[in-house]
């Protein structure tokens, strides 16, 4: 297997993008990576995204974005695994740089929602759910999530507001974002005072979903242009892994097993552990996911995942700092997409290209996506110490 290194990156701000078109938008991303990779041509294209068909009448969307970047020719393959899409796809473009298929490869991670109601974003989200038995008898992510977030609080019975400190973390890391959809800071109290979007969830447990293309290149050491300035950033842990799509056929709904399993083998092929890491990019698209999901890394025992939100435990100068540059509630949800703006932003801070948000001496990053709640869960190490 050989080294893969993320040689650039390239994003679009997170939000409305009423005035750009999907193909536009994937664009801007696709250019400003391979402009930071130094013009290195990739052979292939992966490409995550999880509602084009549904929303933007466009299926066949790998080859379309190759086209319209001038790329004809490579190929080009579109990857959908729901909210994990782009994760998935990185998986792919990992898989194909580190067999030596291919020497470059160009992820990206693209979505556009905002043209469409939220009914018909809420509908066609849900179609990652199982259909027969969920999507169809009305259930929705949102409301999925308000029934886990339920059962966690009927099990655990954690103090009021246990959940606030997992958006106050994001949006307090949000307004260090110029790409974020929300750039301020909100207050525990700001948390507590919001109104239900479905009960127990508030509008500040649940991410917006949101437009938005990020986009990685990735090749081998050697490959690197002479001029190459950036500290290279490897990948050194790559997995994925799946459970029931219906969260009722599992033996316990409070245990994201897909998410554990994916994290242990990425992390064993990287040589660490979960606890080695300096920074943590989940899947915070409802406060409850996060919870789950740092009990499911081994972080916190069984009911105890929102221990992790109080304190600052999480903040930028915290233990475990996570959504460091807001994560998907302040970032934004750009569904699909979101998997690549997580692995971007884990770049940056090793690099140290995090503005205001950048950890010190960052060496070693977490990161995480899932589909509907860890039904698919792809996960990634990134490292930028030298290969041994």
């Amino acid at each position: 297997m050989h080294e893969v290194i993320i040689a650039g990156i390239g994003q679009t701000e997170v939000g409305e993008h009423w005035d750009i078109s999907l193909r536009e938008l994937a664009f801007y991303a696709l250019e400003a990576a391979r402009n930071d990779a130094g013009g290195l041509r990739p052979q292939a294209l992966y490409v995550g995204n999880m509602l084009s068909a549904a929303l933007s009448h466009q299926s066949h969307l790998a080859t379309l974005l190759a086209d319209f970047a001038g790329l004809q020719g490579i190929e080009a393959i579109t990857v959908e695994a729901a909210g994990a899409s782009g994760g998935a796809a990185l998986r792919q473009g990992y898989l194909a740089v580190a067999s030596g298929a291919v020497d470059v490869a160009l992820v990206l991670g693209v979505e556009k929602m905002s043209e469409q109601t939220v009914f018909n974003v809420e509908a066609a989200a849900a179609t990652g759910l199982d259909v027969d038995y969920e999507a169809e008898h009305g259930l929705t992510l949102t409301a999925q999530a308000a029934l886990l977030m339920q059962r966690y609080l009927h099990e655990f019975s954690p103090t009021a507001g246990a959940f606030a400190g997992f958006p106050v973390t994001a949006h307090a890391n949000g307004a260090g974002n110029k790409y974020a959809m929300f750039q301020k800071a909100i207050k525990p109290e700001t948390y507590l005072r919001a109104g239900f979007v479905s009960e127990p969830l508030n509008m500040f447990d649940v991410a917006p979903n949101a437009d938005g293309a990020a986009a990685l290149v990735l090749t081998r050491p050697d490959l690197l242009p002479a001029d190459f300035g950036h500290v290279p950033v490897r990948i050194i842990g790559s997995a994925v892994a799946t459970d029931t799509l219906a969260l009722h056929d599992r033996p316990d709904p409070l245990v994201f097993h897909a998410a554990r399993l994916s994290i242990e083998r990425a992390c064993a092929q990287a040589g660490i552990k979960p606890e080695d890491v300096n920074l943590f990019e989940l899947y915070d698209a409802f406060s409850v996911y996060a919870a789950l999901t740092l009990e499911a890394a081994g972080l916190a025992g069984r009911g105890e995942g929102w221990k992790w939100a109080e304190n600052g435990a999480l903040s930028l100068q915290g233990k475990l700092p996570i959504s460091t540059m807001g994560g998907l509630k302040a970032r934004g949800n750009p569904g699909g997409a979101t998997g690549v703006y997580q692995a971007l932003e884990a770049t940056q801070q090793l690099r140290g290209q995090a503005g205001p948000n950048q950890i010190p001496e960052a060496s070693l990053a977490l990161v995480q996506c899932l589909g509907g709640p860890a039904s698919t869960a792809v996960s990634h190490v990134l490292t930028n110490r030298p290969a041994a």
